[in-house]
């Protein structure tokens, strides 16, 4: 792919909007595109940090394992997403696993040209800091939920921010054509498969959702807020 071919995929990067062709043309000159299959690990944690991914398509998860195999679901990326978010400027090794969920491409920077854009192009330095900002909070977020709600609120709380991600909506509902497992929901919420189970099909029966192994519909949002909300006022 020469850089002709490789601007308007960088035009849909949120942190490349903005710039100008003469920018975009500075990227694309340093940018390797890449393709993965489905469930193939981009990077493993702990490993030397050699680039930063921006997708082009698919879908990726971001995931740490615990001492005794377990894993926890960081996040999940898609289309314009950059990934890792944090440790540029200090060699730091990947901070989480990276894997395929679906086939999906991507372009690479590698770390040290992408330093070099960052102080080169002011611009761009202050996106990142922006994305990296929202991370923050994102985590922050997920540590309370991880912290003082209990499964229900967590996966309430967990529906609602892949709606807010990668939801469309659709007469009244909010669909995600995600293929995400219950075993995924339950890496997500820092519990186990069959509490997911038992809370998804109690939702089913209220009405609040259906959902199958690629598709989530959320029929009722104002009631998945109401009870995620409901840990806040709590406290």
């Amino acid at each position: 792919m020469d850089v002709s071919q490789l601007i308007p995929l960088l035009r849909n990067v949120p942190l490349f909007r903005d710039l100008t062709d003469e920018e975009l043309k500075r990227i694309a000159a340093i940018a390797i595109p890449r393709s993965f299959p489905k469930k193939n690990l981009i990077f493993a944690e702990g490993s030397p940090r050699e680039a930063v991914y921006f997708i082009v398509d698919g879908l990726v998860k971001a995931f740490k394992v615990d001492a005794n195999g377990n894993e926890q679901i960081v996040s999940l990326l898609t289309k314009g997403d950059m990934f890792p978010h944090t440790g540029f400027f200090d060699q730091s090794p990947y901070p989480a696993n990276a894997e395929t969920v679906k086939p999906t491409r991507v372009f690479a920077i590698p770390i040290h040209s992408f330093e070099q854009l960052l102080l080169s192009t002011p611009t761009i330095a202050v996106k990142v800091l922006r994305v990296m900002g929202a991370k923050i909070r994102e985590l922050q977020e997920k540590l309370q939920e991880l912290t003082f709600q209990d499964v229900r609120h967590r996966i309430c709380s967990i529906l609602l921010r892949l709606a807010e991600a990668h939801g469309t909506d659709r007469d009244g509902a909010v669909v995600l054509h995600l293929p995400v497992t219950h075993q995924d929901l339950a890496a997500m919420a820092g519990t186990t498969r069959e509490s997911v189970n038992r809370m998804l099909n109690d939702l089913r029966r209220r009405g609040v959702l259906e959902m199958n192994r690629n598709l989530i519909v959320l029929k009722d949002v104002e009631a998945l807020k109401s009870w995620a909300d409901e840990w806040r006022k709590r406290r």
